[in-house]
């Protein structure tokens, strides 16, 4: 199906069958309503019912009900699986385009401070082209095991490089939203960046490995536990973290109230420390 909005179009999916529609946070971001065209040809008024820009997902409301909703696989695809990406490309409505599962637990850093990094991805080689962003990823027994979220476009030497949001994911926050217009996210309280040569020379480490803690909110997890500026963490319940987005996804399965063990380099000392994980404030 295809959502229009007033600055363009994307894709959705069929989440309920009294008409609540899952699509991209990015497609309806700046719209209140919007109108949702089915693969029957019939086009309705939607409201957009909640958002969550940290999934990049959202639940918008369709103005028609008896919908076949979708069915989702809990599980995560495995690689080499069939990947066929339904939606709206470039306007082109009711498009599905064929591949197979290429990758899993892709991270795409943000290309600036004002964009997000996206993790814990599936990867396809399926075309995903502009519009179909929210639309379904299926198996071969039509069940949805992602999202359509993002592609690395052909001017930056990528070939056939698309990602979707794996279908637990989407499933979780969705029920979140459809219950009380939130979706509830696990907070640590750091600013992280990356690690260059030249950082890691400066702060005498043995690599470019982890996620170099670059501020640390006064009185968050982070900063209670004891986690300071120019700490490198290394480790998060015994996971590596070779990058910052490898603790963004390790935290994007973890839960508000749980206590998870982080281990970090200061200097040329390791140390460990538990960290209570906090709900991510409203932004």
């Amino acid at each position: 199906m295809t959502v229009f909005t007033d600055g363009g179009l994307g894709s959705g999916v069929v989440y309920s069958k009294d008409g609540l529609i899952l699509t991209n946070e990015h497609v309806v971001r700046g719209n209140s309503s919007v109108e949702v065209g089915f693969a029957d040809g019939r086009r309705v008024a939607g409201t957009v019912r909640a958002t969550d820009p940290v999934s990049d997902l959202a639940l918008v409301e369709a103005k028609r009900t008896g919908l076949p909703a979708a069915k989702f696989q809990s599980a995560l695809p495995r690689i080499g699986e069939l990947a066929v990406v339904i939606g709206s490309p470039l306007g082109f409505e009711n498009t599905a385009t064929a591949g197979i599962i290429s990758g899993l637990h892709r991270q795409i850093p943000g290309s600036s401070s004002s964009s997000q990094s996206l993790v814990d991805l599936i990867q396809t080689d399926a075309a995903i082209s502009p519009g179909n962003s929210g639309g379904a990823v299926v198996n071969s027994r039509g069940e949805v095991v992602g999202i359509s979220e993002a592609y690395i476009p052909p001017q930056s030497g990528a070939v056939a490089l698309g990602f979707a949001i794996p279908a637990a994911t989407a499933v979780k926050v969705a029920d979140q939203l459809r219950a009380d217009g939130t979706a509830e996210h696990s907070f640590i309280g750091l600013g992280l960046g990356e690690i260059s040569q030249q950082i890691a020379e400066e702060l005498g480490l043995p690599d470019t490995r982890g996620a170099l803690a670059l501020t640390v909110q006064e009185g968050g997890p982070a900063d209670k536990a004891g986690i300071r500026p120019g700490d490198v963490l290394t480790r998060l319940d015994g996971a590596e973290l070779a990058t910052p987005e490898d603790l963004l996804a390790a935290l994007r399965g973890k839960s508000p109230g749980q206590t998870v063990t982080v281990e970090f380099r200061r200097g040329t000392t390791r140390q460990e420390v538990k960290v209570p994980l906090a709900a991510r404030p409203a932004s």
